[in-house]
């Protein structure tokens, strides 16, 4: 179980900022506050804490400072991390199946190799973050992406698309923003108005994925599968499209100006 000290560290830390909003207003955070730079907690007592949990209370690390912790190979699998700081933290071949990253801020991180599948990521933070090899299949990856490295990263099925039930504080959705990575898997992603502005992807499956509305100004996805993928009002302005294959079996002609791609 969580030590009562450890309790109470989770409550002194709940002015811990969640990062509402986090897409428009990373220019005003700042980065050197301890709260995104130092750990609370040591590798040794976030394992107990995972040792400890069970499927009806499982490991809660809401709000906690985790930053720069060596946490590779760690099973955060169900796991609650809301909120959680972890920005430069080793993640590297660590499991976060099905669990609840919201607002988390994972800057930095490195999550090469690990599995994320199913897990919610609502608003996270992943700029910079190197996710060579991570499996995000089935998640719900409506998070910042901006700058990360991908290659060889899998979302099949994720879903980047933007929540539309509430919109009053802007378009919340997954932001792939000068990501770049090759073989990224996005077959059967959807990824309605996300943002793919200069992402630099070639060679990425995009068979089957839901590209409608999405914003691909600058993008590179050259040698692309788009088969079945859906364009609908996607935005591809001086996008690269050379030597993509599934052209023909697409609705690319439906994508906001054709005529200024690479083809």
């Amino acid at each position: 179980m969580i030590t009562r000290s450890a309790l109470a560290l989770c409550a002194a830390l709940s002015t811990l900022p969640a990062p509402v909003l986090a897409q428009s207003v990373m220019d005003g955070v700042d980065m050197s506050l301890p709260k995104m730079t130092e750990a609370r907690m040591t590798r040794d007592e976030v394992v107990a804490a995972l040792d400890a949990a069970t499927a009806d209370a499982p490991a809660d690390f809401t709000r906690i400072w985790l930053n720069g912790l060596d946490l590779s190979g760690l099973d955060f699998s169900g796991a609650i991390l809301r909120a959680t700081a972890l920005n430069g933290a080793d993640l590297n071949g660590a499991r976060f199946d099905s669990a609840v990253l919201s607002q988390a801020w994972m800057i930095g991180a490195d999550l090469s190799g690990a599995s994320l599948v199913g897990a919610e990521l609502f608003q996270t933070q992943l700029s910079r973050a190197d996710l060579s090899g991570a499996d995000f299949t089935g998640a719900r990856a409506a998070a910042d992406f901006t700058k990360a490295r991908l290659d060889s990263a899998v979302f099949r099925g994720a879903d980047f698309s933007a929540d539309m039930r509430n919109q009053s504080m802007g378009l919340m959705r997954g932001v792939l923003k000068s990501a770049r990575g090759e073989g990224v898997d996005f077959t059967g992603a959807q990824m309605s108005r996300a943002d793919l502005e200069f992402a630099k992807l070639p060679g990425a499956l995009f068979t089957g994925a839901d590209l409608s509305m999405a914003t691909l100004g600058g993008a590179d996805l050259s040698g692309a599968d788009l088969t079945g993928a859906d364009f609908t009002n996607a935005d591809v302005t001086s996008t690269r499209l050379k030597d993509v294959s599934g052209a023909d079996q697409t609705n690319l002609d439906d994508a906001k100006n054709l005529q200024r791609a690479l083809r």
